[in-house]
């Protein structure tokens, strides 16, 4: 089915607005893997938050022009399978890595966060960052935990100083 103008236009479109307002992207190859399967990873997508669409590489090359995905021109070889996390930086990761998991066909060729490039070898860091609520209970976990030992310390020091006074 070949696209006219006007279609490769609003792709291009598209995409650049879904770029534009994403965290992070991730590039793969889902060549092999079954209608089935990706229809269940891009209703996996949408409830993640995650904008995800096959598309051809030269429009692809247009629509992240002047964007922090621009970096990932090189990643933009054979059948491409782009996804925009909206919602947080390592939500397209993190689907994808688990999808890679249980499909073998399925190759993640590359990520971009903040305009830097990611090797696939080095996705991990992008699919291991912590969720907001993930870190605010780190945090909040850690504020514990100095509140707890300075309460401690204080309550060591007054028997100090009272076994000192006896």
């Amino acid at each position: 089915m070949a696209l006219g103008l006007e279609d490769k236009k609003a792709i291009v479109a598209e995409v650049n607005e879904a770029a534009k307002g994403a965290l992070s992207a991730v590039v793969a190859d889902s060549r092999g893997v079954t209608v089935d399967k990706m229809t269940v990873l891009r209703k996996t997508a949408r409830e993640a938050g995650v904008y995800m669409r096959v598309v051809r590489n030269t429009l692809l090359r247009r629509a992240v022009e002047g964007t922090d995905y621009e970096c990932l021109n090189d990643a933009f070889t054979g059948p491409t399978l782009i996804a925009f996390s909206n919602e947080h930086p390592g939500a397209a990761a993190r689907l994808f890595k688990e999808f890679a998991k249980a499909n073998q066909k399925f190759e993640i060729k590359a990520g971009a966060f903040n305009g830097e490039f990611i090797a696939a070898a080095q996705i991990d860091r992008l699919a291991t960052l912590p969720t907001y609520e993930e870190a605010i209970a780190k945090l909040m976990a850690t504020m514990k935990e100095a509140s707890a030992g300075k309460l401690v310390r204080t309550i060591a020091a007054v028997r100090d100083q009272k076994q000192a006074a006896a």
